[in-house]
C-alpha cells in the first residue's frame, strides 16, 4: 500500500481530513512535529520576510571573508 502525507492548512481542514477518513473506514495516525511550534512559526515568518525582499542575503563564498 501507499502512505498518503496530508497538511491542512487550519484546524477545519484537519476535522474534515479526519471525519473523511473515519466514515471511510481508513486507519490513520498522528504523528506530532518533533519542532516547538513557536521556533517553526519564527522559521517560516523569516522565509516570507525573504521572498518580500527584507533581510540580507550573503553568498555562500563570501562567509568566511
Amino acid at each position: 500500500m501507499e502512505t498518503l502525507i496530508a497538511n491542512p492548512a487550519n484546524k477545519e481542514q484537519l476535522n474534515a481530513i479526519k471525519a473523511f477518513m473515519k466514515a471511510l473506514k481508513v486507519d490513520f495516525r498522528i504523528e506530532k512535529s518533533p519542532y516547538n511550534a513557536e521556533f517553526v512559526a519564527k522559521i517560516e515568518q523569516s522565509r516570507k520576510e525573504i521572498d518580500e525582499g527584507k533581510g540580507v542575503r550573503i553568498k555562500v563564498e563570501d562567509l568566511w571573508k
